[in-house]
């Protein structure tokens, strides 16, 4: 008998088998997983279960409004290409899907050259290459995948589905980011410090750091934002996802005190606002690998797009070089002028349109 936690969980460019146990049990959960990858049994029986869960899946996550809304923010960003579809996929596809389409996907796409082996905690690099060896080393490329990923094509746009019964007014802004490996990607992570994140539940008041958060906490009716930079292999979106109430002039000056703090940012944020993003950042990213879990995903999510696992040390180097004139560039160059993506969702009726929040990106008036 053997203690271990195995799972899977797929995004939009990356599928991860994982799995937990005690160090004396890294070769039996590695003999595991390599079963689970090379000898997968599909049973029918199996397949109609897990369809109904994934079912279950769609429906929860429909009721969370947040997902709902970076659901339609990739499917108009990124309309006509691979990216704007959604994780679970259409509902027809889930209930049509059978053995035969898994086992065409498994040996087109699980193919040694595109799979990557992580580990993190008590396991020894030397001793992790031979168990790779020994319950991977039969594993050979069949054919080097056909399938072409046609590059991610972001389009400037809105999608606007008005519900007044919903009580609240959701909506995600975004322009078009950098990919993991973009030198910009720091600069803009930075940026996106900078905006932070607020939720009218949590204290601090007029003590907040954030400029833009204090600016919230000041006003009636926004309840919260978060400000992201979600990135790719070759595209990004970088913005800000709020909830308010739904005034119809409290909405507008939301969507238009955002573009404001992204205008501020642009013409020039003081030295101690970056120098205090940049360590509020560093502070972020060692939180996100407390623990060998977070470790090893992180390992393998590196490998995967830089080919190779970053140094702490080079990370502190490439933040500490955004100065504040680099940031003033990359925020001319990703966020001023350029064509938005607008997703409204709930009591929309003060949302304003993506034209009028294009001439409001470049407009030197606050």
């Amino acid at each position: 008998r053997v203690a271990i936690t195995a799972g899977a969980y797929t995004s939009r460019e990356q599928t991860v088998y994982y799995a937990k146990c005690l160090a004396k049990d890294v070769d039996r959960s590695m003999d595991i997983l390599a079963d689970i990858l090379q000898n997968p049994r599909l049973e029918e029986g199996a397949i109609d279960r897990e369809r109904h869960v994934i079912l279950r899946e769609m429906q929860e996550v429909e009721t969370n409004l947040q997902e709902v809304i970076f659901d339609h923010l990739h499917a108009v960003a990124y309309q006509g290409t691979p990216l704007s579809f959604n994780i679970l996929g259409p509902t027809e596809n889930i209930k049509s899907i059978n053995r035969a389409d898994l086992l065409e996907y498994i040996n087109l796409h699980y193919q040694p050259h595109q799979i990557y082996l992580a580990a993190a905690g008590g396991v020894d690099h030397a001793e992790l290459v031979k168990l790779a060896e020994k319950h991977f080393g039969d594993m050979h490329t069949s054919h080097v995948s056909e399938v072409e990923y046609p590059p991610a094509r972001y389009t400037g746009s809105e999608m606007n589905h008005r519900d007044d019964a919903m009580g609240l007014c959701h909506f995600a802004l975004a322009v078009e980011g950098c990919s993991w490996t973009n030198p910009d990607y720091f600069a803009l992570m930075i940026a996106n410090t900078l905006v932070g994140s607020w939720n009218r539940a949590q204290g601090g008041g007029k003590l907040i750091p954030s400029p833009f958060a204090r600016k919230a906490f000041e006003q009636k009716y926004p309840q919260s934002y978060m400000s992201f930079n979600t990135c790719y292999k070759d595209t990004g979106l970088w913005g800000v996802y709020g909830v308010s109430e739904p005034d119809e002039d409290a909405v507008r000056k939301f969507v238009g005190a955002v573009q404001s703090e992204w205008r501020r940012i642009t013409r020039g944020a003081s030295p101690g606002e970056v120098q205090r993003a940049k360590n509020h950042l560093k502070t972020l990213m060692l939180a996100q690998c407390d623990g060998s879990t977070a470790v090893c995903e992180d390992i393998g999510r590196q490998m995967l797009t830089y080919g190779r696992r970053i140094p702490l040390a080079e990370i502190d180097a490439r933040i500490e070089a955004v100065t504040p004139s680099v940031l003033k560039k990359v925020m001319e160059e990703y966020v001023y002028d350029r064509d938005p993506v607008i997703i409204g969702l709930g009591a929309t009726e003060g949302l304003p349109d993506q034209l009028l929040v294009k001439f409001q990106q470049s407009s030197p008036l606050d």
